[in-house]
Order: structure tokens, then C-alpha cells, then sequence
């Protein structure tokens, strides 16, 4: 593996139950913003049924949900956890190779997660990206400790902070979460699986 060029840009992949915004590290929006959503031939649902074609013939994002009456549409983030990892392998390849046009081993990727994501979790995420995406650097980040992050740009290098308390409702469950310096104050996370 070669060592990291700084000339890429880093992938960002805001990961989300109804909505997963993509884009490069620095830009000041995504680049796309796509409804979670895979669609896949229907009949083809069994890794073991599969053949090289069918294996290819999906949509994601808002071709999923066109697609709806002839494919099968699933989401595979339910309350902000993937539920169905053959669905977002496939959302993550669509990712880098068709709307973000890169090549993923040629890109360190930031992935975000929900504060309660289990370290199995976070593990086979990192065994995707770097097994089948051979990414040469990945962070998984909390996305409560980003959005904190992001309000640095309107405040004055003395006033920033990486402490706070971050309120995300997303598509499919709403956190309360308490960062201190950077890090989320796990034993205190209340979340309600009420979002939209």
C-alpha cells in the first residue's frame, strides 16, 4: 500500500437512517445528498442466488426509489444502526464509483456513526473499507463531535470548543449528547426512536 497523498482529498460520508449526505473533506456542502436507499432486483435477495450480473444490477438514492414498482427498495439504517450490510456495501460502492467519481483506494474516508454504535459495528465497517474499498486511512467519527466541530467556522479561534450538548433528530431516532473535549459522554446518552 502506498503511503497517503496529501493531494487527494479526503471522502466524507455522512451516514444517516433516511439520508446520507457524500462529499470531499473541506468543501463547505456535500456534494450529494441521497435518500438511504437500495433497490435490487427482486428474486435476487440470496448472496448464494446471486450471479456477477444481477450482482451489478441495483440503484441507491433517489434511483432506488424510482425504481420502487420493479425493484425491491430497502433501507439498510434503522435508527441510525445498519441492519443490512450487503445493502450498504452496495450504497458505499455507488458512493465512491458513480457520484463521487473516485477511486476509494486512493482516498483516506471519514465515515460517520450514531454515539450508540456497537464496536462490532464500527468493526465491520473498517473490515468493508479496507478489505473491499482498500481505503488507505479511514476515521469513524461520532457525528455529534462533527457537528460541534462544524460551528467552528463562525466562532473566533479563542471561543471554540469541542464541549457541548448536541440535539440530532434524524430520520429514524433522536439523540441528546453530551460532549466533553471532544469525547461523548456515553453513560448520559438518552436517545427516543421518534425522529423525522
Amino acid at each position: 500500500m502506498a503511503a497517503f497523498d496529501t493531494d487527494k482529498p479526503n471522502v466524507v460520508i455522512d451516514n444517516g437512517t433516511g439520508y446520507t449526505k457524500i462529499g470531499y473533506g473541506g468543501a463547505m456542502e456535500p456534494s450529494f445528498i441521497l435518500p438511504t436507499a437500495v433497490a435490487t432486483a427482486e428474486g435476487t435477495g440470496g448472496v448464494g442466488g446471486r450471479d456477477a450480473i444481477a450482482d451489478l444490477d441495483f440503484y441507491i438514492g433517489d434511483e432506488a426509489i424510482s425504481h420502487s414498482t420493479t425493484y425491491g427498495v430497502n433501507y439498510p439504517i434503522r435508527h441510525g444502526i445498519v441492519e443490512n450490510w450487503d445493502n450498504m456495501e452496495r450504497f458505499w460502492q455507488r458512493t465512491f464509483f458513480k457520484y463521487l467519481q473516485c477511486d476509494p483506494s486512493e482516498h483516506v474516508v471519514l465515515l460517520t456513526e450514531p454515539p450508540l454504535n456497537t464496536p462490532e459495528n464500527r468493526e465491520y465497517t473498517a473490515e468493508i473499507m479496507f478489505e473491499t474499498f482498500n481505503v488507505p486511512g479511514l476515521y469513524i467519527a461520532v457525528q455529534a463531535v462533527l457537528a460541534l466541530a462544524a460551528s467552528w467556522i463562525k466562532r473566533k479561534p479563542g471561543e471554540r470548543t469541542l464541549t457541548g450538548t448536541v440535539i440530532d433528530s434524524g430520520d429514524g431516532v433522536t439523540h441528546v449528547i453530551p460532549v466533553a473535549e471532544g469525547y461523548v459522554i456515553g453513560s448520559r446518552l438518552p436517545h427516543v426512536p421518534i425522529a423525522g
